[in-house]
């Protein structure tokens, strides 16, 4: 039984039928992961014997966990030599409504360094590399978890999205990546990058196995004063609908301007005509605060990662220097330096200098500002249209140190997620097709369709997923070549 190419949901219920125990599951894909990673790269840990170290029964339903949640007794790295040794005795909340759904991690998946990174290049221990490419990155910071799903390693993972980190990865990788309204789940326990944004969701290989998930995992948590005091559920019906007659769907001429790459364009263009072949119609809209979101984007997020990165100084937490001191300033800077790598000092430096005295006012006050009329765009964009269609990258996967030199340009890639993160938008990433690269490879790489729509209407944000999905080929086309059992 090729238990790979099989959602989630198929999964879960050939072991409620008893057509499969659950240690054959978590034996299958422990196979195919010890078979296939050595080519992508994507764990930083693996539980090979079904049990933690308190001997806990760790089989069940597997679902893999980017390396920033804290699980009880599973090593939590953050992928940074600041945590190489820090095991928690504690789970995060959503860690928490997995065990409680019969799910279970038992594998950390490999990131950018503490989130900070656009290509999973800035992991202190590996670089993951896309399986749909001859070395190219699979994005960041959720590469590892977007890799592993795509070389169909694991049915599901969890990642998080402060910017761009599930949709980029899964555009990128040929899968779906989901993140829900802001409110939606717990952050307890989550290693914080940017606390106003960030966001723990799904990467998985069908819409309706992001719907699964999101069932489970949002709702209260008197841990976290940011979640809803209820939980959503989902109309089962919504998996049934076949068409988006009576749908209008917003197309914001914004996001395709200059920087998107003409086969990416092209391909975005298809799926746009294919929603409206569905029964949708089809709206130009404009979002014209787009154009400010990166620059206030990048005082909004440095600020809240310099406050809460602060923690690590090596007396509580954290790499603890060998080297002789002379003060506690001195021990801070051998800590810090050796413990985190270029790109989280290069932010972390950038983010301490927005919030000091003398410029608050002038960077953090003005782009908190500028978010608020970045929420006002798409009130009124929403207002006109029942969600936004757009592309979640304007490029497909670029070579492994290709822009890692460049930040800039790196960080430039990030423009068409951006806002919507800034909204606390629900949003879900969906392939919709192959691009050739236009660097000279003549390789064909997965495209991914982004889809947003207001807050907390998340069942909305499905249903059309859903239609998209059913009437397209692309679900069932993304197996990576090389990753057949």
């Amino acid at each position: 039984m090729k238990l790979a190419f099989k959602s989630l949901e198929e999964i879960i219920n050939l072991i409620k039928k008893w057509d499969i125990s659950s240690k054959a599951v978590f034996d299958y894909f422990l196979w195919r992961i010890e078979k296939f990673d050595q080519k992508i790269q994507a764990f930083n840990y693996i539980n090979k014997n079904g049990f933690n170290e308190k001997n806990e029964w760790l089989y069940w339903v597997p679902i893999w966990i980017k390396d920033i949640f804290c699980e009880k007794w599973i090593p939590t790295t953050g992928a940074s030599k600041m945590l190489e040794n820090f095991v928690p005795p504690y789970d995060a909340s959503v860690i928490i409504k997995l065990k409680n759904a019969w799910m279970s991690s038992i594998w950390k998946l490999n990131m950018d360094e503490f989130a900070m990174g656009s290509s999973t290049e800035t992991s202190a221990f590996k670089k993951t590399i896309n399986p749909w490419g001859k070395n190219r990155i699979p994005w960041g910071s959720s590469g590892g978890s977007a890799a592993s799903v795509a070389a169909w390693l694991i049915p599901a993972s969890l990642g998080t999205d402060t910017w761009w980190s599930i949709r980029q990865p899964a555009s990128l990788c040929g899968i779906v990546g989901f993140k829900p309204s802001y409110w939606r789940n717990s952050r307890f326990w989550v290693m914080p990058m940017a606390s106003s944004l960030d966001c723990p969701w799904t990467l998985t290989k069908t819409v309706k196995d992001a719907g699964l998930l999101y069932e489970i995992m949002n709702g209260e948590d008197k841990n976290e004063n940011t979640t809803l005091p209820w939980k959503d559920t989902i109309n089962p019906h919504i998996w049934e609908k076949s068409d988006l007659q009576w749908k209008k769907i917003g197309i914001p001429k914004e996001y395709f301007e200059e920087g998107l790459d003409k086969n990416v364009r092209t391909v975005i263009e298809k799926a746009i005509e294919d929603i409206k072949n569905m029964g949708a119609e089809i709206i130009e809209i404009s979002l014209p605060m787009t154009k400010y979101a990166m620059a206030a984007y990048y005082i909004i997020v440095p600020a809240e990662v310099s406050t809460n990165l602060a923690r690590l100084d090596g007396i509580r937490y954290g790499h603890s220097s060998d080297k002789a001191h002379e003060n506690l300033e001195e021990f801070y800077i051998n800590n810090r330096g050796e413990g985190l790598w270029a790109e989280v000092k290069r932010r972390t430096i950038l983010w301490s200098y927005v919030l000091s005295a003398w410029f608050y006012d002038a960077y953090f006050k003005k782009a908190s500002q500028v978010r608020t009329l970045i929420i006002q765009d798409f009130e009124q964009a929403f207002d006109k249209v029942d969600a936004i269609v757009c592309p979640a990258s304007p490029s497909v996967a670029w070579k492994i140190g290709e822009k890692s030199e460049d930040p800039i340009k790196m960080y430039l890639s990030d423009a068409y997620t951006i806002p919507a993160s800034m909204a606390g938008l629900p949003w879900i990433c969906i392939p919709c097709g192959f691009a050739e690269s236009e660097d000279g490879e003549k390789e064909n790489l997965p495209v991914g369709l982004q889809i947003l729509t207001p807050r907390l209407t998340e069942e909305r944000l499905f249903e059309i997923a859903s239609v998209y999905e059913k009437n397209t080929p692309w679900k069932d086309m993304m197996i990576p070549p090389n990753f057949e059992d």
